[in-house]
């Protein structure tokens, strides 16, 4: 499958970025980090074995608990290619856990990151962070994004704190791959 050709807009990766930092006013570098890595890059680090990932989605969506308010799916890119699809209000609404599976899958397996749409969203972020959007310096979100270039630009977890207050439960997913009830939503 050819790579998807992607544009991109500051304005609207900020929008996307301070809605976030709205939401989880607990987040660090780390998260932005992550937000926009998976912007980027998609699911491929996801997914190592279709069975693996099909017991986490499953074991997941069996003990979800409580979490934040959040929408059914989010758009995480700012050319609204790609999205979170969360679980908990994905639960609520009762939608085809094997679709979403399939929608993971095939993001995981056709969706082309692009490294260098990263660098960008990075460097973008940081010009943000300078206007104290977030609850951290842009200094301190330079030096972390410098870090991940140096390392190849990998997967990262949430931080420890993120993961404490807002227990994360979410599939990133190309738009293009979502089931038609979930472009809706979307």
């Amino acid at each position: 499958m050819p790579a998807i050709t992607r544009h991109h807009s500051a304005t609207g990766l900020r929008d996307i970025l301070v809605a976030h930092s709205r939401r989880y006013p607990r987040w660090n570098v780390e998260d932005l980090y992550k937000l926009i890595h998976q912007a980027a890059m998609g699911s491929e680090h996801a997914v190592s074995e279709e069975a693996k990932a099909r017991q986490w989605l499953l074991g997941e969506i069996g003990n979800l608990g409580d979490g934040p308010d959040e929408p059914l799916v989010d758009a995480i890119s700012p050319d609204g290619a790609v999205v979170r699809v969360h679980l908990r209000p994905f639960v609520r609404a009762n939608k085809g856990v094997q679709q979403l599976f399939d929608a993971f899958l095939r993001t995981a397996r056709d969706f082309r990151g692009s490294e260098s749409q990263l660098e960008t969203y990075g460097r973008d972020a940081v010009g943000i962070a300078e206007d104290d959007a977030f609850p951290f310096s842009a200094d301190q979100l330079a030096t972390f994004v410098g870090r991940m270039k140096e390392r190849g630009f990998p997967a990262v977890h949430h931080s420890p704190a993120f993961e404490a207050e807002y227990r994360p439960a979410y599939r990133v997913v190309a738009r293009e791959f979502l089931p038609q009830d979930l472009v809706a939503a979307a």
